[in-house]
């Protein structure tokens, strides 16, 4: 009952986090056409909140991994209540302007910076001896990106634009309501487990092995990883039309004929979709390895924007989705558990923030490069070129992540 509970909030918790991404990552373009901002301005915008966040995960994933315990939880609150004031500038700077653009440039940014230290927590909520499980977790993120984006896509067209930063507000609220809950539960179960263990070993601390605790700057850790390195260069490949579908949707949609309302439900659809495999991946796990199951993720994300470039109408763009049981969510849940699989304690969230690293560099290329080929050459050409970088993204994965693990178990200066 107690690891039901954790597991509950901890789903809740990633729903929330999940849920102010569809409303401040998705609805960016909405909001900011809406300002009065074109694309290259979106682009510009969106890649300079990635490369806030591209510059301070370092310092992050390193105070992260000297933190004991759940202290993740007490920076993951202060974080989001940061993103809470900072979202005022959506009310206080009316129309276009570079501090309207600032401030959401820096929503943006802080929330990037959220997810390697909310991934990161499934596996330390687990130190108080209940599991946790991340596919589950991941699965209650996608239902609450899918709820609000949904929402969110009838609210704009009926509401207006400044929809976007209510519901953002109200999101946040939520996540450290949610922290805070999430932290108590665990306190509680810890406390009775200590109990417990003091009355079988007669009050003697158990014993710890701190063999893995070493901790490295991420210079020594992507030179100790080399070939994780080089494979999470190919996972950018793959993330790129990821960031190009979920950024520019709108404007790929009235490509075809869609409205505010179809993107919202396109988005919805596709988040949905993420759910099954997530819910699932622990059975999934039992007859692939985690390698295997990135490969097969490289794949759908491949024939994802494929089918995307070759559509010709909103119809089309709705069944694409489906690539996304084997694309996004199969690639989110199987990262994460190779990189756990893989890394010592003391290097746990570097890896983990290596990977949101390439999320976020594939993310920045994805701004720059998709809001100029979307005034300089349309929708299409756009779709065209990610469907390239992401082949080419799928080959790297192929080639490099069967030598991940064997570099892994050679001596190490």
């Amino acid at each position: 009952m107690k690891s039901l509970k954790l597991n509950i909030e901890y789903a809740s918790t990633l729903g929330a986090y999940w849920m102010i991404y569809g409303i401040t990552g998705s609805f960016a373009s909405v909001f900011m056409l809406a300002k009065g901002y074109d694309n290259m301005h979106i682009g510009i915008t969106l890649a300079a909140a990635n490369l806030l966040a591209l510059g301070l995960q370092p310092f992050v994933a390193d105070h992260m991994d000297r933190a004991k315990g759940i202290k993740i939880i007490d920076a993951s609150v202060w974080m989001t209540f940061l993103m809470m004031l900072i979202c005022v500038g959506y009310f206080v700077f009316a129309g276009r302007s570079f501090m309207l653009a600032a401030a959401i440039a820096a929503v943006l940014a802080i929330h990037a910076l959220l997810q390697p230290l909310l991934n990161t927590l499934s596996f330390r909520l687990s130190e108080c001896g209940t599991n946790v499980n991340f596919g589950i977790g991941r699965a209650g993120g996608s239902l609450g990106f899918s709820a609000i984006v949904a929402v969110l896509g009838t609210l704009v067209e009926k509401r207006g634009e400044m929809s976007v930063p209510v519901c953002t507000e109200a999101a946040c609220i939520l996540l450290i309501a949610l922290l805070f809950l999430t932290k108590y539960s665990f306190t509680k179960i810890k406390q009775a487990n200590d109990i417990e263990i003091a009355e079988h070993t007669g009050g003697r601390p158990a014993a710890t092995n701190t063999d893995d605790d070493e901790r490295i700057d991420l210079k020594a850790f992507i030179r100790r990883n080399k070939y994780f390195f080089i494979m999470n260069l190919g996972v950018s490949g793959l993330l790129f039309s990821n960031a190009i579908l979920t950024n520019y949707m709108p404007q790929i949609a009235d490509g075809v004929g869609g409205t505010t309302e179809q993107t919202g439900r396109i988005l919805s659809l596709m988040a949905l979709l993420e759910m099954p495999t997530m819910i699932f991946i622990g059975q999934i796990k039992k007859h692939f390895r985690s390698r295997t199951l990135i490969k097969i993720a490289s794949i759908g994300f491949t024939g994802k924007i494929v089918v995307c470039w070759l559509a010709g109408s909103v119809g089309v763009l709705f069944a694409t989705q489906a690539f996304q049981l084997v694309a996004f969510a199969l690639l989110m849940p199987a990262m994460v558990y190779f990189i756990n699989e893989i890394m010592s304690p003391g290097e746990a969230v570097k890896g983990q923030s290596l990977f949101t690293m390439m999320f976020t560099f594939s993310t920045i290329i994805a701004s720059f490069a998709g809001g100029w080929i979307l005034d300089a050459s349309g929708a299409k050409v756009l779709t065209f070129i990610s469907a390239l970088v992401t082949a080419a993204g799928a080959a790297v994965v192929f080639l490099s992540i069967d030598k991940v693990e064997d570099h892994r178990r050679l001596p190490h200066d």
